[in-house]
């Protein structure tokens, strides 16, 4: 039996194939393995973020692929076609990281009546949460519409929420707004929601070909293209959460506003335009968010179920504005999925679609 991988060359992210990699029979699996064909997962700006820090922060490492590539993790659901754990039934429906590919096999760790983890040693290196399965069977919130939101949203919205709360814990750095670029990218509409619930100024800067989509949202205050950056008052202290990664951006916002940048956090790389050596700007020094030490951090704080319960809360206000912004789009298929995948890298998807891609015909 073989698996169909769509990989990527991890020195030129536009170069892509797909491979065969062959499976073991299902009755010849290790103990407590499962094999789980890989059902449909969703494809966003995020995963090309996750190719471009592929190396730095160890995603490659997560699905191995031949010399010189990359399989690019996401997120979606798998049913179980094969099983040698016994308390994991073939017929299971898991919702977690999955190569780009139509089967995985995962070595079950950890079994509990909600979820179970991949124990295989390669992927011992990288934050717990991309290691972790829930097992969704009949569950109706993972289930049709529901469950195509939850992939293509759940986890950016996970790291809205934890950058919100960074930003909250923190009083905002005592800033007056907080500047969102990429402001179409739903990480950062979903940040902004979080911040306009709780009564902060958000700014949304974007590209010309996006301003309509922007301003259709109701979590944003204003909404400013790049090129108009300059026309923003620079008198107030102003909070800058950067989805974009342009370098260029960064420092003529941070020159703008010299001192009055009182917080300056990278969090994403959907322009993929930033420089080796950006030398020192004026304001706040700009630092990366790393989702998973703030969960480790709020794990410790908040105590077993603290950030879930909180989470939901935020997940239950944020999902009336997705039936309203968001149309889900399916495709099935290696062309499709490749067809995507470049409309991504070269960033012409529209900002009202979410994906959702199987490589199964």
């Amino acid at each position: 039996m073989t698996s169909t991988d769509f990989v990527v060359a991890r020195n030129d992210l536009a170069q892509c194939k797909l491979i065969e990699t062959t499976l073991p029979d299902a009755a010849l699996l290790p103990a407590d393995a499962l094999l789980v064909k890989v059902e449909r997962f969703a494809f966003t700006a995020n995963n090309i973020t996750y190719a471009v820090m592929g190396d730095e922060l160890k995603y490659w490492q997560i699905f191995p692929a031949p010399q010189g590539f990359g399989n690019i993790p996401v997120w979606g659901f798998g049913e179980v076609i094969g099983s040698r754990h016994p308390d994991v039934a073939v017929g299971e429906r898991l919702f977690g990281y999955f190569p780009m590919a139509t089967h995985l096999v995962i070595e079950a760790a950890d079994v509990s009546k909600r979820a179970l983890r991949d124990g295989t040693a390669h992927r011992s290196q990288v934050a717990p949460v991309y290691n972790l399965y829930s097992r969704v069977t009949g569950d109706p919130a993972f289930a049709g519409h529901q469950g195509d939101l939850q992939a293509l949203l759940r986890p950016l919205f996970m790291l809205s929420f934890l950058v919100d709360d960074f930003l909250a814990e923190n009083d905002d750095f005592g800033a007056r707004s907080v500047l969102l670029s990429s402001a179409s990218s739903k990480t950062a509409f979903g940040l902004a929601h979080l911040l306009h619930s709780r009564g902060r100024n958000v700014i949304g800067l974007t590209s010309a070909n996006n301003v309509g989509f922007v301003r259709s949202l109701p979590c944003y205050d204003a909404v400013v293209t790049y090129d108009r950056i300059h026309s923003l008052p620079p008198e107030n202290p102003v909070a800058f959460v950067d989805m974009a990664g342009s370098s260029a951006l960064r420092a003529g916002l941070h020159r703008h506003f010299g001192h009055q940048m009182a917080c300056s956090v990278r969090v994403g790389l959907t322009h993929r335009a930033t420089d080796a050596d950006e030398g020192v700007l004026p304001g706040a020094k700009p630092r990366w968010f790393f989702a998973p030490d703030h969960i480790r951090k709020r794990a410790k704080d908040w105590g077993p179920g603290g950030i879930e319960q909180r989470f939901g809360v935020a997940w239950s206000g944020f999902t009336p504005m997705l039936e309203s912004s968001l149309r889900v789009v399916e495709s099935r298929g290696p062309e499709a999925v490749q067809r995507i995948y470049l409309d991504t890298l070269k960033g012409s998807i529209p900002p009202e679609q979410g994906h959702m891609l199987s490589l199964l015909g």
